[in-house]
């Protein structure tokens, strides 16, 4: 990393494309266009790649004689293509045996991706190559591509081709390559104007039109006019050919504009002609850069984050990682995905892994936005609200009321996860129960009742949030059954977020009983709908109440859910993962370790020696320490004091430490719930998983993944960490809390936030944090921290401690 704004990588390395690719990736929230040199090809090595936001088809295969459909996130035609040759050579192919330099950086405060390249051909002709790209932040439909080639030792003529390459298939992961991968048929292609081309197509089942058009031009160093180009049309491609002279020391720049338009985008009616269109209106490549840096840079000031005056000598590094990790949450999520109903899918647009779909891992990008940019969250939050008519259909055909959301969604909202996954130790193909991840549902409410806590946007939650909320309370209520025994509610059949346990063993039937965080969050999304019903207007709340059928009869249930909810917890006072759990051998975890070094995928490890993960108290991600990861501590002791049982102050540090030694840490999501639960009280442990979290794509820490998608929610997870954890701000009882614990050696921590419609700046350091109110035509805001509560109006600031105030300049409220 060169700065704090800056990442670089240097050299040829083939093992490693995948992965800078990924993290090259520039975007723009409807499109985003992986960090491939725009000559490579996909060959195992390179892997060019172009999404848009809810660009989804549906294939079908045959895999363990049972047919199976998968919908996937689409790969589009490959708008980057640019391909050199010196006079009549072949193609130049650059490697580690003909490139004398090659760099590439990408720029974070200007979502810009440099690249320069020095390169020989099989003469020993020497030539620099210098590259520019963007995908446009302020105009969505366009990109652009600007290449100065120069020789150093020779003169001659240079052949250039470049256009559009819809021959593309999605085979960017491996474990899917043998599937069915070809989603996209060419439709039309064609040269509207001088050096100019466009191509359409069409996805097979989905039907959604995509049209790119390109402008190419090559622009001698001599001050001459550009070259006539040659047209090359294929059945799958259309491209410029151009072969102008090259003199030694003299550069010649190639300038390529492109526009990318589906039918999926609002306010067009055909994407070819919209393309051609907006493609002829576009200035030239730095004009364009000027507006996308602006964009960038206001960007940047609503979600401003520094370190500064650290005494670690990696301060700058960890603040060059997190705008990374933040640069590429900006890229797949932007104002632009207002009106395309497109969720947050959990790999972002970065690659094919998990298909594009959208997963609980918006769960840990939602806090992010919502202090930010809270119309974007709102759009977001309403692709699910949109889809409450396919979770109710997938209820009722479960045999429950209510709405029961996938745990993977796509386009339309139906349950996309895959029913069998190949385990690539063993070769075979396993039965996927992660559809009973239920809690995803949960997540979906816990999100609508954050915003409206940040917001306190009551026409979204009347309108949208409310009715959602209430039919997800319907399902979980519905899905719980009385156990006279006990005495209490129970949930049976269900999984939680530990991917790991997915039945009991030897059990032939998936799922499991009691899953703790599933019990308590449903206890808590019980005690959120009758809030929701209390805060309606009264017109409203009559509405929903006939419309919906919510009987006093099913709300006296409700009520009685949530007071005798039942929750596995052992004698020593640990929660339980489910019941259960604790009867479980333990696994020798010492020995795993030293046989194959790196557990993470633990259960194909067992799978492949002819057992399953099932038999053990084995995690491959946080599951019960979920909980104090969506509640402090004290609304967690009161959820479970309102159920009878209790939640003393030592028990917390023994349930962190129990399930901290029995977890893999599978996923992404996993170190950095683990660092956010041992931030009080084991600092350098948090630290370390936080480190990890924060790496998890930069240095790949899983080993490959990072090539297909990188994992959105970790990325947005490790800011939320630090605003929600570290400076332990929370949104609630119609007041910002603060809570701040930030370690010192990092210096200060300083960032923006909106909340309520006011922005305001903070700044954090050890115990004390800052909270400023931006001068402005702002109402006045509660501030708290501890026991105390202040009133901040505009321009004023107020100091806190994490155990009382410093100085302030408000007035108590």
């Amino acid at each position: 990393m060169a700065d704090a704004w800056t990442v670089e990588w240097h050299g040829i390395d083939l093992a490693d494309e995948g992965r800078r690719e990924a993290l090259g990736t520039l975007g723009n929230g409807r499109f985003a266009t992986r960090g491939a040199a725009p000559e490579s090809v996909a060959d195992g090595v390179h892997y060019p790649g172009t999404y848009a936001a809810g660009c989804y088809n549906r294939l079908g295969d045959e895999i363990a004689g049972v047919t199976i459909e998968n919908e996937s996130l689409v790969n589009l035609p490959h708008w980057a293509d640019l391909r050199f040759a010196i006079e009549d050579g072949e193609w130049i192919q650059l490697s580690a045996q003909n490139v004398v330099e090659h760099r590439v950086a990408l720029d974070l405060r200007r979502g810009l991706l440099i690249r320069v390249v020095r390169f020989d051909d099989p003469r020993g002709r020497r030539t620099t190559m210098r590259q520019r790209r963007f995908v446009h932040m302020a105009q969505p439909y366009l990109a652009g591509l600007h290449t100065v080639f120069t020789a150093e030792n020779w003169d001659g003529r240079l052949r250039i081709a470049s256009g559009l390459d819809g021959c593309v298939t999605n085979s960017g992961v491996e474990r899917y390559r043998d599937l069915a991968g070809r989603h996209l048929e060419t439709i039309g292609t064609g040269h509207p104007a001088p050096g100019t081309v466009f191509l359409a197509a069409r996805t097979l089942r989905s039907q959604v039109l995509v049209a790119e058009a390109a402008r190419v031009t090559v622009v001698p160093g001599s001050g001459a006019g550009s070259p006539a180009p040659d047209v090359r049309e294929a059945s799958d491609s259309v491209c410029l050919e151009f072969a102008p002279e090259l003199r030694r020391g003299v550069p010649l720049a190639v300038e390529k504009i492109v526009s990318l338009v589906t039918s999926r985008d609002p306010a067009v009616a055909e994407p070819t002609a919209a393309a051609v269109g907006a493609l002829a209106e576009a200035p030239t490549f730095d004009e364009l850069l000027e507006t996308h840096e602006l964009a960038w840079h206001q960007l940047w000031q609503r979600f401003r984050l520094d370190l500064t005056d650290g005494e670690e000598a990696t301060t700058d590094e960890t603040l060059c990682s997190l705008r990374l990790n933040l640069f590429h949450v900006l890229q797949t999520l932007t104002e632009h995905n207002l009106d395309l109903d497109a969720g947050i899918p959990a790999r972002g647009l970065h690659g094919e892994a998990y298909r594009g779909h959208v997963f609980w891992d918006e769960l840990f990008v939602f806090p992010v936005l919502t202090l930010r940019l809270p119309g974007l969250a709102r759009a977001l939050l309403r692709y699910r609200t949109r889809r409450l008519d396919a979770a109710r259909r997938a209820a009722r055909a479960a045999g429950h009321a209510g709405a029961m959301y996938p745990w993977q969604s796509g386009s339309d909202g139906r349950e996309e996860s895959q029913r069998v996954h190949l385990n690539p130790r063993s070769g075979r193909w396993m039965p996927d129960t992660s559809f009973l991840q239920r809690h995803v549902g949960l997540a979906v409410a816990y999100n609508l009742w954050q915003y409206y806590q940040a917001t306190a946007d009551l026409e979204f939650l009347a309108d949208h949030g409310a009715e959602t909320m209430l039919e997800i309370a319907r399902f979980f209520a519905g899905l719980a059954t009385y156990d006279a025994a006990r005495d209490r509610f129970r949930i049976r059949g269900v999984m939680g977020p530990d991917e790991f346990s997915t039945r009991y063993p030897g059990s032939e039937t998936p799922g499991l009983d009691d899953n703790a965080y599933t019990n308590v969050m449903t206890v808590w999304l019980l005690g959120r709908a009758r809030d929701v019903l209390a805060v309606l207007p009264t017109t409203r709340r009559t509405e929903l109440v006939e419309r919906l059928g919510i009987t006093r009869a099913e709300l006296l249930r409700w009520s009685d859910v949530e007071r005798r909810m039942y929750v596995p917890i052992a004698p020593d006072g640990i929660i339980s993962q489910f019941e259960g759990y604790r009867d479980l051998p333990e696994l020798d975890w010492d020995d795993y370790r030293t046989r194959y070094g790196d557990i993470r995928r633990l259960d194909r490890i067992l799978e492949a020696e002819g057992r399953s993960v099932d038999e053990f108290q084995a995690s491959k991600q946080a599951d019960v320490l979920m909980l104090f990861f969506v509640f402090s501590a004290d609304e967690l002791r009161s959820l479970l004091t309102g159920l009878g049982y209790a939640l003393p102050p030592e028990v917390i540090p023994r349930t962190i430490e129990y399930y901290a030694a029995r977890t893999a840490h599978g996923s992404t999501l996993s170190a950095l719930v683990h660092s956010w639960v041992l931030a009080r009280a084991h600092r350098a442990q948090a630290l370390e998983h936080f480190e990890q979290a924060l790496q998890s794509d930069i240095a790949d820490v899983q080993g490959g993944t990072t090539a297909e998608g990188v994992h959105l929610g970790a990325m947005a997870g490790c800011v939320d960490l630090l605003q929600r954890c570290f400076a332990g701000l929370e949104t609630r009882h119609d007041a910002l809390w603060f809570n701040p614990h930030w370690p010192r050696r990092f210096g200060r921590l300083e960032f923006s936030l909106q909340y309520r419609g006011r922005p305001m700046d903070v700044v954090v350091s050890g115990r004390e944090v800052q909270v400023s109110a931006v001068p402005g035509p702002y109402g006045p805001v509660r501030v708290g921290c501890g026991d105390r509560v202040l009133t901040l109006h505009s321009g004023e600031s107020v100091r806190f401690t994490a155990v009382g105030v410093l100085e302030d300049a408000a007035a108590e409220g």
